[in-house]
């Protein structure tokens, strides 16, 4: 497996090998050992969420603030996503700073979203079946968000031609100026 650091460095793509030929393909999407020496410490995954969306969907930017903050490690299995993690963590000199990247079932490439960054993304195909698995359990109490739109972190997303469907409580989402965030 190949893992690239992105300009947020605590933020990794992993690219596995992928063996294919004309009956179809096969990739060990996932293996613990050589995930915890890609982060330099063990990692523990509790829970694997999938939801399904269809084009121009925004989910996000999602986070758990602490004692229940996530770690994700997020993929797609059905469809194509520009994916977005933004710092949320004050005491970073890259604080309200985001990355972005393109993950899709043709790509097989997987994004660690370390605690402390906020999560989300936007549907590009007609649908995306989106995987991940978290370090700790949803717990809505710690919940935080921050607007997708917020001009002082400035995600730039790609241009679809159509408003993007948020859902209500992603649409009530504060600001990055009010938002909840990690020390």
């Amino acid at each position: 497996m190949q893992i690239t650091p992105t300009r947020l460095p605590e933020v990794l793509l992993l690219d596995p090998k992928v063996f294919g030929d004309d009956r179809g393909f096969f990739t060990e999407s996932f293996n613990q050992r050589v995930f915890d020496t890609a982060l330099g410490r063990p990692t523990c995954f509790v829970q694997d969420n999938h939801s399904r969306s269809v084009r121009g969907v925004l989910r996000g930017l999602h986070y758990q603030l602490d004692p229940h903050a996530q770690g994700k490690l997020v993929r797609v299995v059905a469809g194509k996503v520009f994916d977005v993690a933004v710092d949320m963590r004050r005491s970073s000199p890259r604080f309200g700073q985001w990355v972005g990247f393109e993950l899709s079932a043709e790509n097989h490439r997987m994004a660690w979203i370390p605690p402390g960054f906020a999560h989300g993304f936007l549907v590009l195909s007609e649908i995306a079946d989106f995987l991940y698995k978290t370090t700790d359990y949803y717990a809505p109490e710690s919940e935080g968000s921050v607007r997708w739109d917020d001009p002082a972190v400035g995600v730039v997303w790609p241009e679809l031609g159509m408003a993007p469907t948020l859902s209500p409580k992603d649409l009530a989402a504060p600001l990055l100026a009010d938002a909840k965030t990690f020390a």
